[in-house]
């Protein structure tokens, strides 16, 4: 069955979680997002990927903006995830993700949504 929700326990909040992610995982671009990942053993076995999303204060000096970039990435993510889920539960693996958005203005929908789904193919390519 699939699930287009996306969960307390599926977002990427553990701080050494994070700074492990960051210091030893490995990472792509697809433009405009960078991603960030690595094989991980995470707190809930229910989910197998964690996600967390970010956006530069340098590049959109406005929180709106900066809010409104991550809503349409969360939202792109949460409607294709379920491909990227699949594959990792066939391996019983875990992963943890972190998407930074690096273009310098905010992108509309429909090119997010095919931006994700090459980053996602990606992923599940290098599990």
């Amino acid at each position: 069955m699939k699930t287009y929700s996306f969960n307390k326990e599926e977002k990427l909040k553990s701080r050494k979680m994070i700074e492990t992610l960051f210091r030893k995982g490995k990472a792509f671009s697809i433009f405009p997002y960078r991603v960030i990942y690595m094989p991980a053993k995470l707190t809930s076995d229910k989910y197998p990927v964690q996600a967390g999303f970010s956006v530069s204060s340098r590049k959109f000096p406005h929180a709106v903006d900066r809010n409104r970039i991550k809503r349409l990435g969360r939202e792109c993510y949460r409607l294709q995830k379920q491909e990227l889920y699949d594959a990792l539960q066939g391996k019983s693996s875990q992963l943890a993700v972190f998407f930074i958005y690096t273009d310098k203005k905010i992108a509309d929908l429909p090119t997010l949504r095919d931006k994700f789904s090459v980053i996602l193919e990606r992923l599940k390519k290098s599990i």
